[in-house]
């Protein structure tokens, strides 16, 4: 039986480089992939070798004949995109890359080239692997996180039911254990240390810092209490540090998600879960308690167009109709002629579809636009407009979330482009805007590089580009030299920074997380609280 990619798909391709008969597309080399929900296997060629399935880090890709009855329409989907889109059939195997470069014993050491990485996210510890495992350069990564715990959009923006894309961080952990790797949490570059005095003790920056911003509707009254981001939702939930102490007035019986991307899922299917699901999750504590007494019986989400303009993937949207004691329905009819995306038709099903009595539901309303949040001294309603009829309405809720996407924050020192909320860059270079320039020795990688798309696993090829440049450049002699070096660095951070956590406090961490995680039936109960944190790093036995 063939093997099938399944929900969870991370994009990061791994299972691309060991296929050996080339039947995982689109590859990082073809131009769909950059916009891809996920991957896909061609059951014609599919030889049953199982390879694509050792190396999947988020476990998303099963035989055929293993597939639960729920994942049994990941097999037409998978067939589906090689229906419409035939790819010519090899003549013979996949030529798989050759093994990545390892230090030998004895051998001579090249000179070696230090990178800072700010960030601890996917996109620094993917390139932070890419460094580490060329084979044309001996390279020593310091990096560094603001945060006390590090893992970033896979900690705290991954939503906690979604346990299977987390385990992705089996990945970083290894990069972590690899030579040469150091990490330091709680060390904020422009606070703690400037970028200056990190550059003048590496070669190169590499800044992977993320879109901590989100974008605005620009409506009225978006300011009122009640009226939230989705990210500062998702990070409350997810148990990040800055938004632990926020407060969420969940005693309504309806809130409207403005969006219609994974994350607006995320968000609506979190208000309406049930405790009982979230319990067996890494969802922080503080939000499992206040979900536990939450009063939402529906959760309109609104799109400004169309169904066929759905944001979200298909993976996401199928998965939202196999909740129980959820309805997911649409608000109003959903054309879907034969052959159309599976997207439409799954949207045109949930159209079908009606309420069962005592059932939270979850609405789906396309071809509206947001034009006000009123309310006296908070939230009470969201004035919308049809975009086809112009006819206004308000639609009564106590709660807004704003999924309109994330956004990317200036770096001090950095040309940023505010259209677009990224660094200005050329594959990963920094570069003036006005002469095109590069900036000698910053790069960066990530949402902060190419803007919040993608999923986890995209990360990995951006995060491939910028180091190529990097190399490059180092190769070409393009790169400042350290004007001092690592032991004055560490020096530097211990003045700065003494309760600076290293990357074996964070093993400690993590390992304390997985036991409490382990006692409770879950995968791992989050410590949210930085000096509850450096107390479990400081009782770690010595290495």
């Amino acid at each position: 039986m063939p093997y099938v990619i399944t929900q969870n798909c991370c994009n990061d391709a791994t299972c691309v480089a060991v296929c050996p008969v080339d039947c995982i597309h689109p590859t990082p080399d073809e131009r769909a992939y950059r916009n891809a929900e996920m991957l896909f296997i061609d059951p014609a060629i599919c030889i049953d070798c199982g390879a694509c399935a050792d190396v999947c880090p988020v476990d998303a890709i099963s035989s055929a004949d293993t597939l639960a009855p729920e994942q049994q329409v990941y097999r037409e989907l998978n067939a589906e995109y090689y229906a419409r889109d035939p790819l010519p059939r090899p003549d013979a195997a996949h030529i798989q890359p050759l093994p990545l470069f390892v230090r030998t014993a004895g051998a001579a050491a090249p000179p070696v080239l230090r990178v800072a990485i700010v960030g601890s996210g996917p996109s620094a510890h993917y390139a932070a692997e890419e460094l580490l495992t060329r084979r044309d350069v001996a390279a020593e990564v310091t990096m560094l996180e603001r945060l006390p715990m590090a893992g970033g959009l896979v900690r705290y923006g991954v939503a906690p039911d979604h346990w299977h894309t987390r385990t992705v961080d089996r990945v970083f952990r290894r990069t972590a254990r690899r030579p040469g790797f150091a990490l330091h949490l709680g060390v904020e570059v422009g606070r703690d240390i400037t970028l200056a005095e990190v550059s003048a003790h590496h070669h190169a920056v590499v800044h992977a810092s993320g879109a901590a911003g989100d974008r605005r509707l620009g409506i009225p009254g978006e300011e009122l209490p009640g009226s939230h981001s989705a990210r500062e939702f998702v990070a409350w939930y997810n148990g990040h540090p800055e938004h632990a102490g926020r407060e969420f007035d969940l005693g309504t019986d309806r809130a409207v998600v403005v969006g219609t991307g994974n994350v607006a899922l995320d968000v609506a299917r979190i208000l309406v879960s049930p405790p009982e699901r979230l319990r067996g999750t890494d969802i922080a504590d503080h939000a499992l308690a206040a979900l536990g007494a939450c009063t939402v019986r529906e959760v309109i989400v609104l799109g400004r167009r169309g169904p066929e303009h759905a944001a979200c993937t298909t993976p996401e949207l199928l998965a939202l109709g196999d909740l129980p004691g959820i309805d997911v329905l649409v608000d109003g009819a959903v054309e879907a002629a034969p052959g159309a995306p599976m997207k439409t038709r799954v949207l045109a099903e949930y159209a079908r579809r009606r309420p069962a009595p005592g059932n939270r539901r979850i609405v789906l309303r396309f071809g509206t636009t947001p034009e006000a949040i009123t309310g006296i001294a908070r939230a009470e309603a969201l004035t919308v407009r049809d975009t086809g009829t112009e006819v206004r309405e308000s639609i009564p809720c106590g709660l807004v979330i704003r999924a309109a996407g994330y956004r990317g924050l200036p770096i001090p020192g950095l040309p940023f482009d505010e259209q677009r909320g990224t660094v200005v860059n050329r594959a990963g270079r920094v570069v003036e805007p006005g002469s095109g320039q590069s900036v000698p020795g910053q790069y960066v990688t990530g949402w902060i590089k190419r803007g919040a798309t993608g999923v986890i696993g995209t990360n990995r090829h951006c995060a491939a580009e910028t180091v190529a440049a990097l190399v490059e450049d180092h190769h070409a002699g393009l790169l400042p030299a350290p004007a001092a070096g690592p032991a004055e660095f560490e020096a530097l951070l211990g003045e700065r920074c003494p309760d600076a956590l290293t990357g074996a406090d964070w093993h400690e961490i993590d390992r304390h997380e997985r036991q409490l995680g382990a006692a409770a039936g879950r995968p791992r109960v989050k410590i949210v609280d930085a000096a509850q944190a450096a107390r479990i790093a400081a009782h770690r036995a010595p290495r």
